[in-house]
């Protein structure tokens, strides 16, 4: 039986209907319903169910985006940091494995010598190195109390990420997710509605793509881990908005900020993540999503508006 926390909210909500289609036997529990201070009632709860896999995808995110974070920090901090710690604790009292929904958001800008950043860098949006918005600060955490930690590269000054100790996890990075249908969750969706766009370039996860990825890591038995779930390839907002016209999904007059500099001044409460991640782990294990661009052009292809 497979446990899944976070069971309600949009990316959870997706994984029941994976497992629903796939004939996978799964109980759904909300990550709201935890009292975070007695985790011997959550280790009850997964010996009641007989649970022999736990899928996290509870979090805060904010809403409608990481600006609410920064008004509601205790809730973010809980959701993001301290439930997967108690996770980590717990399947390990139990000896079953978990995988854990993370985010690609705990990085920005460019990956010094290229490239996109890999599962072996240490975050550079994060609590330890300002400025990033608490959203990301709290992700960040949260992967450090899975077992993560900073050192330092021999013979650079960029820090890599380490693991502790051994674990039977997974850490899936999730990168600004999309599909096919309209929702308030959905990039595609948040192009088309806000008034203002910032230009960025930017790793993304369909997210269909990246629920079947996650749960092949189960299914093809790969090491454990953290693993950047996202479409191969990256993409810029004019891009994407050249993609909606061209689909005729949405034709309005999209605008956009001259500049991050604007876009903080005008629209944002908190800075942003803007980057790319490398995804050649994930492959190299042999799970392969569609590149971005093909993502995208079959999802705005069969676009389904929302009632």
């Amino acid at each position: 039986m497979v446990i899944l926390l976070g069971s309600t909210g949009y990316v959870g909500q997706l994984f029941g209907q994976f497992f629903d289609r796939k004939g996978i036997a799964w109980t759904g529990i909300s990550g709201r319903s935890f009292d975070l201070g007695s985790k011997s009632a959550i280790l009850q709860t997964l010996k009641d169910a007989n649970a022999t896999a736990v899928v996290n995808c509870a979090g805060y995110t904010g809403k409608p985006n990481v600006d609410a974070c920064e008004l509601d920090k205790g809730n973010c901090l809980n959701g993001n940091a301290v439930l997967p710690s108690a996770i980590r604790e717990i399947c390990g009292d139990l000896g079953i494995p978990w995988g854990h929904v993370s985010s690609g958001c705990i990085f920005a800008l460019e990956r010094p010598g290229g490239g996109g950043w890999r599962e072996d860098d240490a975050p550079n949006f994060s609590f330890r190195h300002p400025p990033c918005s608490f959203y990301s600060g709290t992700k960040a955490l949260g992967e450090e109390v899975l077992g993560y930690r900073e050192i330092k590269k021999g013979g650079t000054d960029w820090p890599s990420w380490q693991h502790e100790d051994s674990t039977e996890g997974y850490v899936w990075r999730l990168r600004i997710p999309f599909d096919q249908n309209d929702s308030p969750r959905n990039y595609l969706s948040k192009v088309q509605r806000y008034e203002n766009l910032l230009q960025a370039r930017n790793s993304l996860s369909q997210i269909e793509d990246f629920i079947a990825a996650c749960w092949a890591c189960f299914e093809k038995q790969v090491p454990f881990g953290i693993y950047n779930v996202t479409n191969p390839g990256s993409v810029t907002t004019s891009e994407v908005v050249d993609l909606i016209i061209k689909h005729g999904v949405n034709n309005k007059d999209y605008k956009f900020f001259d500049n991050e500099e604007e876009f903080m001044a005008k629209a944002a409460k908190t800075p942003r993540s803007n980057c790319v991640l490398d995804t050649s782990k994930l492959e190299g294990v042999g799970i392969k999503m569609r590149p971005v661009h093909d993502a995208l052009d079959w999802s705005l292809q069969n676009w389904v508006r929302e009632n």
